[in-house]
């Protein structure tokens, strides 16, 4: 059956400006990270994918070693944007990223230029897209200079491959370094995605050119932080401890058994009891919380399932924190 977009899907979601750029981004994004990949099913996350569309969520977030296997998170999106979404090209902001291991050699992870713009175009071909929206370099490289990374990522765009371009688990100094190259070369730095989150806050923390955030906002770059709920801690999920097939009860996961700890749990249990006094669930108020902070552009949110999706979306119906509660909320974190 043929998929026609919800009418009223601009209706209900917020759009922030994305630092000093003339792009907006919904103010929650749909990261491919984990469940869309070739051991996941189809009729799920195209479910998801068509939900979030519905739902006025505008960007997808992806990158060359999503799966697993490494690659097939871009090519079953190129599937689904094929059968869903091509008429709807114009309206979508899809991202994609290079850096971490995609194949065997000296040439199949990292910064150089040679690693850049073949995955670039190898993601392109993946997904059947003549340009992505964003590309980012996806960790910085300490064997390769700066300027050849931001130097690939100049060439990305003016190539026509992407019209932005952007850093991820970059610190803040090599941020700063990273902006005024490409301010430089004349292809501004739009996005910095960081793992941020109540549980990971090393953006906020000092340095010699000030925290992470800081930069940003000073810089005029957006901010898109991945990893917002913790890779689920910050769920109801593990209130009593780690569940069966839970990501941390898999040795794999990149949530391991040995970080619930019982101050954790316990941390997790005060944060759920002020979520409930406001009406939401932790993953809400979770959300809500980065959103609170207007140098965040979006937040990037994974989906399991169709009915997760919905539930995040509904932090957008309670952003605003009172000074106590902010208080209460440093209290139980410290």
């Amino acid at each position: 059956m043929t998929y026609l977009a919800n009418s009223a899907r601009y209706d209900s979601m917020e759009y922030r400006r994305c630092g000093n750029s003339g792009l907006k981004l919904p103010a929650i994004s749909l990261g491919l990270w984990h469940n869309f990949g070739g051991v996941d099913v189809f009729e799920n996350y195209r479910d998801i994918l068509r939900t979030a569309f519905d739902k006025g969520i505008t960007h997808f977030d992806l990158a060359n070693n999503y799966g697993p296997p490494a690659g097939s998170a871009e090519e079953n999106f190129g599937v689904i944007f094929k059968k869903d979404f091509t008429q709807y090209r114009d309206e979508l902001i899809i991202s994609s990223k290079a850096g971490y291991l995609m194949w065997p050699g000296p040439y199949g992870e990292w910064g150089s230029r040679k690693y850049l713009i073949s995955s670039c175009d190898q993601s392109l071909k993946r997904m059947g897209l003549d340009y992505v929206d964003i590309f980012y370099s996806h960790r910085p490289d300490p064997n390769t200079p700066l300027e050849e990374t931001m130097g690939a990522l100049d060439s990305i765009v003016r190539q026509g491959k992407a019209l932005y371009v952007g850093v991820s688990n970059y610190s803040a100094e090599d941020t700063v370094k990273a902006i005024e190259i490409l301010k430089g070369l004349g292809t501004p730095c739009l996005i910095h995605q960081p793992k941020y989150s109540m549980l990971e806050r090393w953006v906020e923390g000092s340095t010699p050119v000030g925290s992470l955030m800081d930069v940003l906002g000073d810089k005029g770059v957006g901010c898109i932080p991945f990893s917002p709920l913790a890779q689920g801690l910050l769920t109801n999920k593990y209130l009593k401890g780690i569940p069966e097939g839970s990501r941390a009860a898999l040795a794999h996961g990149f949530l391991q058994e040995g970080q619930i700890t019982p101050e954790v749990i316990a941390k997790i249990q005060s944060l759920n009891d002020l979520a409930v006094e406001r009406g939401q669930t932790l993953a809400q108020m979770a959300l809500a919380w980065l959103l609170k902070d207007q140098r965040v552009t979006s937040v990037l949110i994974g989906a399991s399932r169709t009915a997760q999706l919905l539930d995040s979306l509904e932090c957008l119906n309670n952003k605003d924190f009172s000074q106590e509660e902010l208080v209460k909320i440093e209290g139980i974190l410290k």
